[in-house]
């Protein structure tokens, strides 16, 4: 039997699990890119107002440094300028969930070591794992490449393979660090520590030059996305680096894999004894947490310093374009652009938290379907105050992070800091909304739990690109974000919020109610 052996079977058992998963996170990938064209078309519709744009890109660092370096006026260009950074993170986060899921994930639930018992090659796992991840890449560049020809075919070429080659590499990452940590969370935790490492470079690095050509864009493979340079003639060289970086890693996964046993890691966890601090079941909820909460609330601080950074300059990056004005309008309300700009940027935020929430519930489900939780509960512990831990820490995470986003706002912008706490507060109430759900989906019927992840990123999907479309108002309406006031520069309305708030509530009543009554994963 070869170390291969059983790989075929073993990608359609994945690409069966991910069914819902892979789709839902390539659509709002691919969505977003696609539908950049027209809404640049309708801001800068004239030669006069892209030199305009690219001038004010090259003069302000603070706007390369979020979203990068734009190296021509055409659409296509200005297109792969606008999304590339983001969707390069997303194309990512997506390799790296897939291959966490398929290798640390069946190994820490033990059904790994069910599938290895039969016909299966020491290595058909790991490479069932990266060939999901292809699959999931593969489709996003065929939809982007074919979405984009008609701004060039060339270019849109390049963006697409750019764009299915960092989800490629973020996935062979993904695939060394679960080989050593012994922890699929931890596994996911470092993972995104790199592509957050990558994008704090790639941001040193535009921001110090104008062409994108500082040491520090170099150093990380989201600066190699904007040095592949779509519709802006094309290095096509570069694709080359990308991959030799995924050989070089997939080839080191394979190496560790082959020299450690099932469950096992380079790097095991310390064991310790639960008494002192972790004698609680909320101490051990936190204990499991704590990672998440403090990467979450760096991570959210520094968003608010970069964006009060930019709210001075964004008036006249916006200048008298009537249509850019509208988008922020309907993102942020109809105050002066400053505030618009505001109400904007802390809603994206809260969208965003909205993610947080969905993965902080859903460690209950982690806990017990690795069968973790079964020996907790089988102490003095009751259900509702074991789940109750965990919890707190997603709702009061919640909290926590849009505060640090408003303290990182006001220590950008330096003005209005009541007015911008405010307005990140509020957004908690649709947080929490999106936080029942998943809660409601968890204690109900966990098979479906993961549900929760295309809900939050329909939401994203709504709240990012629905504005810029002009989308009816009712679709904006199935977001429970849509129903928030727009602070700052708009009244507070108490009745949305209150209604959202008792909605979270009864969804986390339902959820918890159902957890009662059931029985555990077995």
């Amino acid at each position: 039997m070869t170390s291969l052996a059983g790989t075929g079977v073993l990608l359609r058992f994945n690409l069966r699990r991910d069914r819902l998963m892979i789709p839902v996170w390539v659509a709002v990938n691919a969505l977003m890119v696609l539908s950049m064209p027209n809404t640049l078309k309708g801001l800068y519709g004239t030669e006069a107002e892209r030199t305009d744009l690219l001038h004010q890109v090259a003069t302000n660092s603070s706007f390369r440094a979020l979203i990068g370096p734009v190296f021509d006026d055409s659409l296509g260009a200005l297109t792969a300028w606008r999304v590339g950074v983001y969707a390069g993170a997303l194309a990512a986060v997506t390799g790296l969930l897939v291959v966490v899921r398929h290798t640390r994930d069946e190994e820490e639930s033990g059904r790994h070591e069910l599938i290895a018992s039969a016909a299966v090659g020491r290595r058909a796992s790991l490479t069932a794992a990266l060939l999901a991840a292809a699959v999931a890449s593969g489709v996003l560049a065929l939809l982007v490449t074919a979405g984009l020809a008609g701004q060039g075919a060339m270019g849109a070429l390049a963006f697409g393979l750019g764009l299915a080659a960092v989800g490629m590499l973020f996935a062979t990452t993904a695939a060394i660090v679960a080989q050593l940590t012994e922890s699929a969370r931890l596994a996911r935790g470092l993972t995104a520590g790199v592509l957050g490492a990558a994008f704090v470079l790639r941001a040193a690095g535009d921001s110090a030059s104008t062409e994108g050509s500082s040491v520090l864009t170099w150093l990380s493979p989201l600066g190699w996305l904007s040095q592949l340079r779509p519709f802006a003639g094309e290095r096509w060289w570069v694709l080359l680096l990308f991959a030799a970086a995924i050989a070089v890693q997939a080839t080191l996964a394979y190496v560790l894999a082959g020299r450690r046993d099932v469950g096992m890691s380079f790097v095991p966890t310390r064991p310790g004894p639960a008494v002192g601090r972790l004698g609680t079941a909320e101490a051990l909820a936190w204990r499991l947490q704590r990672g998440g909460v403090l990467g979450w609330s760096i991570g959210f601080f520094l968003a608010g310093v970069v964006y009060g950074g930019l709210t001075d300059g964004v008036a006249d990056l916006v200048g008298d374009n009537e249509k850019a004005r509208e988008i922020f309008e309907r993102m942020g309300g109809q105050s002066g652009i400053t505030d618009a700009f505001l109400a904007s940027m802390t809603g994206m935020l809260g969208l965003v938290a909205a993610l947080y929430v969905v993965a902080s519930v859903l460690r209950l489900h982690g806990e017990e379907t690795s069968m973790r939780a079964e020996p907790v509960l089988a102490n003095a512990v009751g259900r509702m105050r074991w789940a109750a831990g965990h919890l707190l820490i997603a709702f009061g995470g919640t909290v926590l992070i849009m505060l640090l986003a408003g303290l990182g706002f006001a220590a950008g912008y330096g003005k209005e800091v009541g007015p911008i706490l405010g307005a990140c507060l509020v957004q908690v109430a649709g947080v929490w909304v999106i936080g029942g759900l998943t809660v409601l989906l968890y204690g109900l019927a966990p098979r479906l739990a993961p549900l929760s992840w295309a809900v939050a990123g329909a939401v994203l999907l709504i709240g990012w690109v629905g504005p810029a479309l002009d989308v009816p108002r009712t679709v904006l309406d199935l977001s429970p974000f849509g129903h928030l006031p727009k602070l700052p520069g708009g009244g507070m309305e108490w009745g949305p919020v209150l209604v959202l708030l008792a909605l979270a509530v009864v969804l986390v009543a339902g959820g918890l109610a159902g957890l009662r009554r059931r029985d555990l994963t077995t």
